[in-house]
C-alpha cells in the first residue's frame, strides 16, 4: 500500500496530475512480489522517481522473501527434537544455529555482492557499446542488476531485452543473475563453502543444482527445436544468436520475466512448454516463484518408487522423509488448484482466449512476469484477479509448507484400514 501511494503521486508519473490508482496498485504488488507484470510501460509511464520506487519495492520484496523463507526454515528445524535438528541442519545448510542476525548479515552480503557485480558488468556494456552517458549507464546497470537477481523482470526498455537479443554480454550477465537468484540462499551458501566437494552437498542442494542444469539444457533444446524457423522469434537470427536466445528463453520462465524475443510470436507448443517451466519455478528460499524445484522432484521420486514397487522413496542416495512427501503433495495440489481456479475466474471476467488466460495466470501466480501482451488491456476485474494471484502465489507455498512442517498432532486412536480403488 505504501508503494501504491508513492506511485500514485504526480511526481511518479509522466502524465499530468495523479495517475490511475489501479496502475499504481498493480505495479506495486508486481514489484514487491518480484513478478514483473505491467499494465503500463515501465520505461515511458513512470518518471525517474517512480522507477526508483519500483526498484526499492523490488529490493525490499526480494530480500524479504529470501530472509523470511530462510528464517522459517530455521524455525522449523528448531521446533523439532535434537535428533531431527541434526537432520534438519542438512536441509537448511547448517543454518539452524539460532543466530538470526548472522543469517541476515550473510543474506545482505550475498545479495549486495551479486547485485554489484552484475550492475558493474551491465554498466560497462551500456557505456562502451551503446554510448549511454555514465549516469544513465549506472542507472540502467543498477536497475536491471537488482531486477534480475530478484527475478523481478522489470526493464527500462519498452521491448524488455528484445533489442539485445544478440548481445551475449548483456543476456548472459542477466541470465547468470536470474539463475543465482533462483537457486536460493541456502544453496548459494553451501556452494560457496563446499563447491569442490559435491559428495558433501545436502539433499536440497543436489536437487536444486542438478534439476536447474537439467531444465536449462532441456529448455534450450526444446525452444531451439520449436522456434528454429519461426520468423517472429528465432528465424532471422544466426546460429549463435539462436543458441543464445534459446538459452535465455529457458532461463526467464524460472521466474524472471525478461523477454529477449517476441513472446506473442512464439508457437503454441512453446507457450505450453513455458507454462510448465513457469509452474515449476526455482529453488526454495529464493527470489523465484512457482511450486519449487524440490517439490516437483520429490513427487517424481514418489512416482519412480511406486513404479518399482519400493516402500521407501529414495533419491540421490537418501531416503525421503514421509513428511516431506506429504508437504510436497499438499503444496503441489494447492498450487495447481490456485492455477485452475484463477484461470477459470480470469476467463469468465475477460475476453481473452483460454491459452492467453492460462499463460497470464500462471505467470502471475508463479511470479514470473511474462505476458502474451494482454496485460495492458486488462479490465478492472482482470487486474484484481491477477493482483490476488501474485500476492497469494508469492507468500502461499512457503506459508503452507512451513505450517505443515510445524503442525504435529498425535492420534488418540486409529480407525480400521481399508484400501479404496485407485485409478
Amino acid at each position: 500500500m505504501i508503494g501504491s501511494l508513492l506511485l500514485w503521486v504526480p511526481a511518479s508519473s509522466e502524465r499530468p496530475g495523479p495517475g490511475r490508482f489501479m496502475d499504481a496498485l498493480f505495479t506495486s504488488v508486481s514489484a514487491v512480489t518480484v513478478t514483473g507484470l505491467n499494465v503500463v510501460d515501465t520505461a515511458t509511464h513512470w518518471t525517474a522517481f517512480g522507477q526508483l520506487v519500483i526498484l526499492l519495492l523490488i529490493q525490499i520484496g526480494g530480500f524479504g522473501i529470501v530472509a523470511s523463507t530462510s528464517l522459517l526454515a530455521i524455525m522449523v528445524s528448531r521446533r523439532i527434537g535434537l535428533t531431527m535438528q541434526l537432520s534438519a541442519q542438512t536441509e537448511t545448510t547448517s543454518m539452524s544455529s539460532g543466530d538470526v542476525l548472522r543469517v541476515l548479515r550473510r543474506l545482505i552480503r550475498y545479495t549486495a555482492v551479486i547485485e554489484l557485480v552484475v550492475a558493474a558488468l551491465l554498466t560497462v556494456r551500456f557505456a562502451w557499446v551503446y554510448d549511454e552517458s555514465v549516469g544513465r549507464s549506472l542507472w540502467l546497470g543498477a536497475f536491471h542488476g537488482i531486477s534480475a537477481f530478484n527475478n523481478a523482470g522489470f526493464a527500462l526498455f519498452s521491448d524488455s531485452l528484445e533489442r539485445f537479443v544478440g548481445d551475449a554480454w548483456i543476456n548472459l550477465t542477466i541470465d547468470a543473475a536470474v539463475v543465482l537468484g533462483g537457486l536460493g540462499f541456502p544453496v548459494l551458501h553451501e556452494l560457496r563453502h563446499e563447491w569442490r566437494r559435491p559428495n558433501l552437498w545436502s539433499l536440497s542442494t543436489r536437487m536444486v543444482v542438478l534439476a536447474t542444469g537439467f531444465l536449462l539444457a532441456v529448455g534450450t533444446v526444446t525452444f531451439l527445436a520449436l522456434e528454429w524457423g519461426n520468423e517472429r522469434t528465432l528465424g532471422q537470427l544466426s546460429v549463435p544468436g539462436k543458441l543464445l536466445a534459446s538459452f535465455t528463453m529457458s532461463v526467464m520462465p524460472r521466474t524472471a520475466g525478461f523477454a529477449s524475443v517476441n513472446v506473442e510470436g512464439m508457437q503454441d507448443a512453446s507457450w505450453l512448454f513455458t507454462d510448465v517451466l513457469m509452474f515449476i519455478g526455482g529453488g526454495s528460499a529464493s527470489t523465484a516463484g512457482g511450486v519449487k524445484i524440490s517439490t516437483v522432484i520429490v513427487l517424481v521420486l514418489v512416482v519412480f518408487a511406486a513404479a518399482r514397487g519400493q516402500q521407501d522413496v529414495r533419491g540421490f542416495g537418501r531416503r525421503i522423509d514421509p513428511r516431506a512427501i506429504r508437504e510436497a503433495t499438499v503444496v503441489f495440489l494447492l498450487f495447481l488448484f490456485l492455477v485452475l481456479v484463477g484461470t477459470g475466474v480470469f476467463v469468465s471476467t475477460s475476453q481473452f482466449s483460454l491459452d492467453s488466460s492460462l499463460y497470464e495466470v500462471i505467470s502471475a501466480v508463479s511470479t514470473v512476469g511474462l505476458s502474451h501482451g494482454i496485460t495492458a488491456d486488462l479490465t478492472l476485474p482482470d487486474e484484481l484477479v491477477l493482483i490476488v494471484l501474485m500476492f497469494v502465489g508469492r507468500v502461499g507455498p512457503a506459508t503452507v509448507a512451513t505450517a505443515l512442517a510445524l503442525r504435529r498432532s498425535t492420534a488418540l486412536y486409529y480407525p480400521p484400514v481399508e484400501r479404496p480403488m485407485v485409478g
